[in-house]
This record gives C-alpha cells, sequence and structure tokens, in this order.
C-alpha cells in the first residue's frame, strides 16, 4: 500500500514525463534537426523549417508550404500525394516546430503514420476517399481525449492518465478521413491567454520568441504558423482560440456554443455550463477554416455529443443570402472597447481592412460599443464562482503549485483576474443572478444590434463588426493580462472569426502621444508600447457575427480576406 511518503515529488514526475516525450521522437530526426536550433538570441526562426533540407526533401517542404488546405485535400483525394508521405512531411516539421518553439505534448508518430496508410488503403480500394479530410494529419490541443493516450492538459496531477476512449471531435475526424497525429502545448488550468504549464514548460512566438505565441491554444498557433501542421483544433472559452490565432498570423473560427463537439474532451471548470468552451479550428488559410467547419457539423455529431446543436451546414447562409448575397454590404469597425484603446499597429489594422471594404464598394461605419465592460465582468465573475476551487482540487494531488504569472521572472506577480481567489466564490442563488445578468446583458446587445438598420442604408442591421483580437500584437511572456476584446463576444455568444492581416513594424508603428486615458489599464496598455519590442509580430482582426451564424461569418470573412489580398 502506497503512501503519501512514497509517492514521488511532482518534480520528479514532470521529470518523468519529458524524458518519456523526448523519447517519443524518431532519433534520426533528432540529430539532423539539432545543428539548425539557434541561439536564444535569435528572435525570428519563422524561416528555419525550410533550411533543415537533410530531413525535409524538397517534396516534403512542398507538402508543407501548401497553405491552402484545399489543395491539400484535392491531391490526398486523386492520391498524387499519399498520406502516409504527406503526414511524415508534416510529423517532420511538427518536431522542428517543437524544437524551435515548445509547441508540442503529445506525439505518436507510428500510431498515425498507421492510420495514414489506413487511409491510403481505403482509398485504393474503394477508388474514393475516405472522407471530406481524407488523409489529411490534424493537430489537437491537449484536451481532446485519444484512446490510449495521456492527456495531462498542463497538470501534473493528470500525467498517467490515459484515456479509455475517444472524445467525440476525435471520432468524428476519423469518420472524415483526417489523422490525428500530435497534441499541442497549453496553460496550467486553460484559463490564461498565454502558454506555460509545469509540465512541458513555455510555448514562445516563431516571429519573435521574446513574445507569447498566446493562450490558451498558444502551442496551436506556434506549430501552425511554423506550418508544422495544416489544420489544427484548438478551443475557446475567452479568446483561446482566436488569441494565438492572431498572435502568430493565422485564420481561426470561434464558433458558438455547441456547434462543434466538446462531449469526451477534457478541461477546466467542468460543470460550468453557462459560458461554455467551445472547440474550432486555426489554418494558414481560410479554406482549412471552412472546410473543417463544414466536414463537422455534415458529420451529424449531435449524434455523439447531447449538448450539440442539430444544425447541418447552411449553403443559404454561407452565399449571404441574409446578407445582400454578399454586395453592398455594411460593416462596422470596433475602434477600441471603452475601457483600452489599442496599439498603433492594431488601429493600422483596423484601418487597412476598412481602406479594402470601401475599395470594394462595401460601406464601413463605426461601431460604438455597448456596456463591453459590464459583460466581461459578468463573465469573469460566472468564472471565478467556482474556479479557485477547480484548480486546488485538481493540483492537490501531488502538490503542484498553482501558477500565479506566467513572466519568465518567478519574483515578477503581476494581478491579473485569471487567477481568481477563494473569496470570489458566491452562493447558488447568487450565481444564478449573475446568468440571469448575462441573459439581460444578450437580450440589451440584440435590440443595440438590430436598431443599426437605423444606420446602415442596406435595409438590414450592420452584417458584421470588425474589431480588435487584443488591445496590442503578441506581447512579452507574462505581459498578456487582459482578454477583453475576445471574451465580449464569448459572453454573447457571437460567432467570430481571425483575419490576419500584417506585421509590426517598429518604423511604422511608432508610438503617438498620448490620449486621454479611458481608464488605469488603458493607461498602462499606453505604457507598455514600445514599437522595437513588438517588432515583427503578426496583427490581424476578427469578424463578429451572430449567434449561431458559422457560415455566413465564414462567407463575410472571404469577402474581406479577398478585398486585403486585393488591395495589399
Amino acid at each position: 500500500m502506497s503512501t503519501k511518503a512514497s509517492q514521488p515529488s511532482w518534480k520528479a514526475l514532470v521529470i518523468d514525463k519529458r524524458i518519456r516525450q523526448q523519447a517519443s521522437i524518431p532519433a534520426d530526426w533528432l540529430s539532423v534537426i539539432e545543428p539548425h536550433i539557434p541561439s536564444p538570441d535569435t528572435l525570428d526562426v519563422s524561416g528555419i523549417p525550410d533550411q533543415c533540407t537533410e530531413l525535409l526533401s524538397e517534396r516534403e517542404r512542398e507538402i508543407t508550404n501548401t497553405l491552402d488546405v484545399q489543395v491539400l485535400l484535392a491531391k490526398l483525394a486523386s492520391g498524387e500525394w499519399s498520406s502516409v508521405e504527406v503526414t511524415t512531411a508534416f510529423y517532420k516539421r511538427a518536431i522542428i516546430a517543437h524544437k524551435l518553439t515548445n509547441c508540442l505534448t503529445e506525439i505518436f508518430v507510428e500510431r498515425a503514420l498507421a492510420r495514414a496508410a489506413e487511409v491510403d488503403a481505403y482509398l485504393k480500394e474503394k477508388g474514393e476517399p475516405m472522407g471530406p479530410l481524407h488523409g489529411l494529419p490534424v493537430s489537437l490541443k491537449d484536451q481532446l481525449c485519444i484512446k490510449g493516450l495521456e492527456t495531462t492538459m498542463g497538470y501534473v496531477s493528470w500525467i498517467g492518465k490515459y484515456a479509455d476512449k475517444d472524445a467525440a471531435l476525435v471520432e468524428v475526424l476519423y469518420k472524415c478521413g483526417a489523422v490525428p497525429f500530435v497534441r499541442t502545448n497549453i496553460p496550467q488550468t486553460l484559463m490564461w491567454p498565454e502558454t506555460f504549464n509545469n509540465v512541458f514548460g513555455r510555448t514562445v512566438n516563431p516571429y519573435n520568441r521574446l513574445l507569447t505565441s498566446g493562450g490558451s491554444s498558444g502551442g496551436e498557433g506556434a506549430l501552425i504558423a511554423l506550418r508544422g501542421s495544416p489544420i489544427g483544433v484548438g478551443s475557446d472559452v475567452g479568446g483561446s482560440i482566436r488569441i494565438p490565432s492572431a498572435f502568430c498570423g493565422l485564420y481561426s473560427l470561434r464558433p458558438s456554443y455547441h456547434r462543434i463537439p466538446y462531449e469526451g474532451a477534457v478541461n477546466s471548470m467542468l460543470g460550468q455550463d453557462s459560458v461554455p468552451s467551445v472547440f474550432g479550428p486555426l489554418a494558414n488559410s481560410l479554406s482549412g477554416v471552412k472546410l473543417f467547419t463544414q466536414a463537422v457539423v455534415a458529420s451529424e455529431p449531435w449524434r455523439l455529443d447531447p449538448l450539440c446543436v442539430r444544425k447541418k451546414w447552411d449553403q443559404d447562409a454561407y452565399e449571404l443570402k441574409e446578407h445582400g448575397g454578399g454586395n453592398g454590404m455594411c460593416f462596422a469597425v470596433l475602434w477600441d472597447d471603452g475601457w483600452v484603446k489599442p496599439h498603433p499597429p492594431v488601429i493600422r489594422a483596423l484601418e487597412t481592412v476598412k481602406k479594402a471594404l470601401e475599395a470594394q464598394g462595401q460601406k464601413v461605419i463605426d461601431w460604438v460599443p455597448l456596456k463591453h465592460k459590464e459583460v466581461v465582468d459578468n463573465v469573469g465573475a460566472i468564472w471565478a464562482a467556482g474556479a479557485a476551487e477547480d484548480y486546488r482540487v485538481t493540483t492537490q494531488p501531488t502538490g503542484e503549485p498553482v501558477l500565479a504569472t506566467m513572466s519568465e521572472d518567478d519574483n515578477t506577480v503581476v494581478e491579473s483576474t485569471f487567477r481568481p481567489s477563494h473569496s470570489d466564490t458566491v452562493s447558488a442563488y447568487q450565481l444564478w443572478q449573475l446568468h440571469l445578468k448575462k441573459r439581460e446583458l444578450r437580450k440589451e446587445y440584440l435590440d443595440y444590434w438590430e436598431a443599426t438598420v437605423e444606420k446602415t442604408g442596406t435595409g438590414r442591421p450592420v452584417d458584421a463588426i470588425i474589431a480588435p483580437v487584443a488591445p496590442y500584437a503578441a506581447p512579452p511572456h507574462g505581459k498578456n493580462l487582459s482578454s477583453a476584446y475576445t471574451t465580449v463576444w464569448n459572453g454573447l455568444d457571437y460567432t467570430a472569426l481571425v483575419i490576419p492581416v500584417s506585421r509590426v513594424d517598429e518604423n511604422v508603428d511608432v508610438k503617438l502621444p498620448p490620449h486621454q486615458f479611458l481608464s488605469k489599464d488603458d493607461e498602462d496598455n499606453y505604457n507598455m508600447y514600445d514599437s522595437a519590442t513588438f517588432n515583427n509580430a503578426p496583427i490581424a482582426v476578427q469578424l463578429v457575427g451572430r449567434t449561431l451564424e458559422e457560415e455566413g461569418v465564414i462567407g463575410m470573412a472571404e469577402i474581406v480576406n479577398a478585398a486585403l489580398k486585393t488591395t495589399a
């Protein structure tokens, strides 16, 4: 019978887990990668994977540099590229990405290649692809359980917990013909817009390793930015898909509650159903976002997840039948949330999108925020009701400390709302009042949006909102202290899609003179900005539509994306 005294310390568990992770990487791959890994003072490592020519053949570089997922799928479906060779190519590149940014958790090469061979055999035997994602390697955030694999989610206490079945979304991906091949890093508890935990450590931004890759899907962001995966699955309860997507220059979708199946995945704060976490795709192409969403909803996931909305892909909505067919639309730009003004590069991204849309004949007006701080505070209070206890119960078995900061300096603890205290706990009745307040705020915002029919000139309310993803581009580690620009849409349950626009240019995005500060947070945000610090960080916007409007948001995002490319 074991006793507490005989149990290994949590640090011993971490050492063993990291040794096992390293052993899961083919040794002959590592030997040719290591000479290409630069010293820490090399900040931009985005070009290094293509320099690893000893590991990645010319054909493998062609495969992994094919950004358009639609093109990849066409070559896989025709048999021009086999799933085994595509999966091998992305696997090699994923390991390079991992050595550069520390983005992976579970690595299961032999298992994934066996699956790829199975898909190839199906195509050869049947003469048709296995499904809409036939042969496509897909990376998964470290929440999505795969039978027989550990799912630690960044908790030491979960080391050694092996899944006895696949999560519903993994089942769907298999049905669609996909090849899950790696899982990716997250922050401890998930409830932080950066990526660091005691098990696997910190994930950094491939465009500037002094900056965060975002969170909580930060491993996905770094991996896909380095083209180590053609498409990945992240989760988003307050911005955890969109923030790493924006910070790493990717496309991504935050769908509405229960559109994509969540059943069988692990999570923090399980049972907190008022503001549910949602799964969604991240990719280097907008086609990847569309094809993933279309494939998953077409698979009837409500047959696996009792909470999943019974709603098939709506082609009319995608073709924007409710939005004038995509012509003569009216977009609205949210320049700030009334609380914190964004940094110059974020404003430049918004201005770039506005000019591109106007050049295509679309109308653009300003969006005046309505009670954004109230919505964000309400969501935060709902989370805080039980979060501290949830974290304590989860970490208690091993005595692992709950992280209080994402700073690289352990002695620098900056106050953050991401770590509520036990004093934030409320009674069941008080929690009900928070839920009621959220419902009232959603109704108020709905009415506010509907009333814009008086301003658009289209006979419809505003078609979509163009908004910042954060008040800054990817900040230094430990400095991403707010998710207000994303959390507001989680509270309202609006579908949101991230579109990359540009990168910070320290010579263009110079610091502006002080403005009339909206709040102490606004002043702190202003003082944080220095163009050299943020140089080369991607900048992006999010296109926000209505609840359960995934198809329409994807359709409108295509219009915005095409306008940006036309005017580039």
